[in-house]
């Protein structure tokens, strides 16, 4: 028993160390490199526990660490759990029990729309106590498979004894602890994309297939490139630029895309919260995957969603506006704008649609709040603007 006990002062030692300023998964790593007298089995435990902490979100924030990890844990838990078994057997023995089932046999006053309490700020589209019971249980990996290489992922999957659910032509739901680096190329035969970040190619479809062929493409927030990617895929033949504020960005994006045969592209560095002085020419599509609270990603990093601050909100909300402000001058008549967040938050969605629409008078195709929390994804707001005066 004493070693379960030692896991989990371990863990409380690690989340009174970790203050929130970086991804837990990243802290959690630097921590576990200086501390080499854990082994794998040590760390996997200990991780864990961080993490079925946070996924309590803002709830039993008055009880002791120890006691909330194990809460957390229990609410986690869907089978017999080695740690339970030996601290918290009467917990142990009900694992199986429905997440309404297992608030009842905590002793605490436990309610789950405390896990996320600012209920007030969702899109109206958003069941809170769904979402909210959505915490704890940690998402599936996602696999988009690119064009001809379908039959080749599945096979590779297959003679390993990967387990996967085939959710279309294209896409593939997996658990989320396999290491699939290590069973297939990466950005060459498939990508690893959220199941709602893949339907927001549906947008694009809708958008590229009314233009012409020759199709100008800006990805203003470039990220990792996976949305560039996702245009690629549609149509090969877009003249892509993609940029970022950040040059360590521009960089991996670049290697990414050395990986995924993509060498027709124009890749730089612009603070488009600034000016947009870098970008001169106009465009038949800006794909603007916005900075957001990513609110709708808490499920995969639930850290974020115990440290989050509600005035992060209305800054998201205004630095969205200011991108949109900058980039949207430079879409041509009958061009297309799709605004895209990772937020479940309305003043990052809705809201700013409403500013686009009023500020710039584009003509709103379609929006759409792409729920993930009933199929173990992320949650996306996506919105199809397009430019019809000149």
């Amino acid at each position: 028993m004493s070693r379960y006990y030692s896991y989990l002062n371990s863990a409380k030692q690690i989340l009174q160390q970790y203050k929130g300023e970086e991804p837990f998964s990243s802290f959690i790593k630097k921590f576990f490199s200086l501390e080499k007298k854990y082994g794998s089995k040590d760390r996997k435990q200990i991780a864990h526990l961080c993490y079925c902490f946070f996924r309590l979100g803002r709830s039993l924030l008055k009880i002791p660490v120890e006691e909330r990890i194990l809460a957390g844990l229990f609410l986690c838990s869907t089978g017999s759990n080695e740690i339970l078994g030996q601290l918290k057997p009467e917990w142990n023995k009900k694992t199986g029990a429905t997440l309404k089932e297992k608030l009842l046999i905590l002793n605490y006053s436990l309610l789950i729309s405390d896990v996320f309490p600012w209920k007030d700020e969702l899109s109206d589209e958003i069941d809170h106590e769904k979402f909210s019971e959505s915490f704890f249980t940690q998402p599936n990996l996602f696999l988009r498979m690119r064009p001809g290489y379908e039959n080749i992922v599945k096979t590779k999957l297959k003679k390993t004894a990967i387990e996967f659910n085939e959710i279309s032509p294209t896409c593939l739901g997996l658990a989320n602890a396999i290491k699939i680096e290590n069973v297939i190329e990466l950005d060459k035969e498939a990508v690893i994309q959220d199941l709602n970040s893949q339907e927001t190619g549906e947008f694009m479809k809708s958008a590229i297939l009314n233009l012409k062929s020759e199709i100008k493409v800006w990805d203003c927030c470039g990220g990792s490139g996976g949305k560039s990617l996702l245009a690629f895929d549609i149509n090969s033949n877009v003249d892509l630029a993609v940029s970022d504020s950040r040059e360590s960005i521009i960089l991996n994006l670049r290697k990414r895309f050395a990986a995924a045969g993509i060498k027709n592209y124009k890749a730089f560095v612009a603070d488009l919260t600034r000016n947009r002085e870098s970008v001169t020419y106009k465009f038949d599509l800006i794909i603007c995957d916005a900075p957001c609270t990513g609110s709708g990603t808490w499920s995969r990093t639930p850290e974020q969603l115990y440290f989050f601050d509600e005035k992060k909100i209305e800054q998201y909300s205004s630095l969205q506006k200011k991108i949109a402000s900058n980039i949207i001058p430079q879409l041509k008549a009958g061009g297309f704008f799709l605004y895209i967040t990772c937020s479940v938050f309305k003043k990052e969605n809705e809201e700013n649609i409403d500013f686009i629409r009023k500020e710039f008078h584009l003509e709103l195709v379609k929006m759409e709040l792409l729920k993930g929390y009933d199929k173990k994804a992320d949650s996306l707001f996506v919105a199809l603007f397009r430019k019809i005066n000149s």
